[in-house]
């Protein structure tokens, strides 16, 4: 069970994680401030930290992670289109990016919920995207 709920966990932020740093390349080359931009390479680097960190573990028990649904994908894809035809400035990446902070954060907790019996690398994994998706909320804030 352990092992179960470690890997499934380790998925769940891996597949997070990709759809942050997708979203994140999305708007970055829209950003108007340079400072916001910076910030947003900033955030998808510490990703990029975590994913590598969660992804060694997943290769241990030879798994290859997961990818986001599809569905999802598209989804934000056209969201993200669709706002940044209509409105192209920081407070609108910001306004995308805080609801993808949101819906990682209440996904992330659920699944710790879920996958409770997973040891505790794999916890501390997901409270550290948690974590870093809250600072994350609080620059963007700067910018709504």
């Amino acid at each position: 069970m352990i092992e179960h709920d470690t890997i499934e966990l380790l998925r769940e932020c891996d597949a997070g994680i990709q759809m942050g740093i997708s979203a994140i390349d999305e708007v970055k080359d829209h950003a108007q401030s340079a400072d916001f931009a910076a910030m947003l390479d900033d955030y998808q680097r510490e990703y990029a930290l975590l994913q590598n960190e969660i992804q060694g573990i997943l290769h241990s028990y030879r798994d290859e992670g997961k990818d986001p649904s599809p569905l999802a994908q598209g989804m934000a894809w056209l969201k993200t289109n669709f706002m940044m035809a209509v409105k192209e400035t920081d407070e609108e990446i910001a306004s995308l990016l805080t609801d993808g902070c949101d819906m990682g954060i209440k996904s992330l907790n659920k699944y710790l919920n879920d996958y409770a019996a997973a040891d505790e690398r794999a916890k501390d994994l997901t409270r550290r995207l948690i974590e870093l998706q809250n600072r994350q909320l609080k620059e963007l804030a700067k910018y709504l």
